[in-house]
């Protein structure tokens, strides 16, 4: 959940290892659709959707917290929309008891971890639940347990809590030790249980884990926290995550799913029309939407980001594509695309993004897409039709601000 360590941001192309490990993706999904084996049962057929306390609340959470997030997502249609996960992050169990078992905070969980993932789950959710591949996790005062040479023990203790989702963090790591050694040792953990649990790796891109993490994980984090401050982030790093977790785009599928961190839409730092474009960005990306804000207490306009139903279609989009950047000019001006449905379809979501800092002119040509003039186009945040284009569309875009449409037509010859 915490480094201390950033990384290189931007966009860069897929080197000969991206392209190996593609190929090898192919190869399984390929051998599945022909009565092959899958490698990991389809916990994620589509990237995880849920909220997460961390961004917001930090450790200044209790039960209560949890049980008024999970009533949030109910009564505000989140769920119904597909916000499953409730993720309880950081400061859980202080302390182990004789025979090593994880103790739960007593004042923080006064009725314990099961009653209280109970209730989610009565709440028709899903419960996640926090831990680290070291001894102790990120929190350093007090120190909260980890699961290093407990992670049978801790996977095993979770499963009888009824928890669904593990969130593994990476501070602490002992020396001598792999990321892929001790997260393959959870995920040894949770198949021994016999429960489904995604397996969340939030390495932060540390050891490349989209290298060696499918039939390990579920989903991996590919790059730093995007905010070191409680309810707060900046536009820069939003812009720095979406931009990095973009480069392991072609990895991006069912079971495989690049996290570019937790959603900060609803907390201070960012403009309305900055949150719309955070939103945008993770759902062309295929990313966990992670809420992480008071749900409870969502403005207007907070709550129609989380609740447009387009926008979230294109993130749980079947086909499961990232995103390729087709255009970057030097006014600041972006244009990326995530093919929808079948490949071959002609129907792609299309993301114009103004990163400058005054208003500036967008535009797209259906070239540039492989498409033939006069596709059809739909504007996903005001869910109208625009109708045909002839060979672009252009759109004017406040600082920051973006245009997410979905595509129609028909592609030119040659294939997309």
């Amino acid at each position: 959940m915490k480094s201390d360590d950033s990384q290189q941001s931007g966009f860069a192309g897929f080197g000969p290892a991206a392209v190996v490990i593609a190929g090898l993706l192919l190869a399984s999904a390929t051998a599945a659709s022909h009565g092959g084996t899958p490698a990991v049962t389809r916990l994620a057929p589509t990237p995880p959707m849920g909220w997460a306390s961390w961004n917001r609340y930090f450790c200044a959470y209790d039960e209560q917290t949890i049980r008024d997030q999970a009533d949030a997502l109910v009564t505000t249609g989140m769920r119904d929309l597909g916000y499953q996960y409730l993720i309880i992050q950081e400061c859980i169990a202080p302390g182990r008891d004789e025979a090593g078992n994880l103790v739960v905070d007593a004042k923080r969980f006064p009725q314990g971890m099961k009653p209280l993932a109970d209730y989610i789950h009565s709440r028709g959710l899903k419960a996640g639940i926090y831990t680290d591949v070291g001894p102790y996790t990120c929190f350093s005062t007090p120190r909260y347990q980890g699961s290093y040479n407990h992670e049978n023990q801790d996977t095993a203790t979770f499963a009888s809590w009824g928890i669904d989702l593990i969130e593994v963090d990476f501070c602490n790591k002992p020396d001598g030790h792999t990321g892929k050694e001790l997260y393959s040792r959870i995920a040894a953990g949770i198949r021994q249980t016999h429960r489904p649990m995604i397996l969340y790796i939030c390495s932060w891109g540390k050891e490349n884990p989209w290298e060696w993490a499918r039939g390990v994980g579920q989903m991996w984090r590919t790059d730093q926290d995007i905010s070191y401050e409680k309810n707060h982030v900046k536009w820069d790093d939003i812009v720095r995550n979406f931009e990095s977790n973009a480069r392991h785009a072609a990895l991006s599928g069912p079971d495989s799913w690049n996290d570019p961190d937790m959603l900060e839409v609803g907390n201070d730092g960012i403009t309305p029309v900055e949150a719309r474009s955070h939103f945008s960005m993770w759902a062309i990306s295929a990313a966990p939407l992670l809420a992480g804000t008071d749900l409870a207490h969502m403005d207007t306009e907070t709550r129609a980001i989380f609740t447009n139903p387009e926008v979230i279609a294109i993130d749980q989009d079947s086909l499961g594509a990232g995103p390729r950047r087709i255009r970057s000019d030097q006014e600041g001006i972006e244009v990326w695309e995530k093919p929808l449905g079948t490949k071959n379809s002609g129907t792609k979501a299309i993301l114009l993004l103004n990163l400058s800092s005054r208003q500036a002119i967008a535009s797209v040509r259906w070239s540039d897409l492989r498409l033939k003039p006069n596709p059809h186009v739909r504007d996903l945040w005001s869910r109208k039709d625009l109708g045909e284009f002839g060979d672009r569309y252009s759109t004017e875009l406040p600082s920051h601000g973006s245009v997410l449409l979905k595509v129609s037509g028909k592609p030119k010859e040659g294939g997309l």
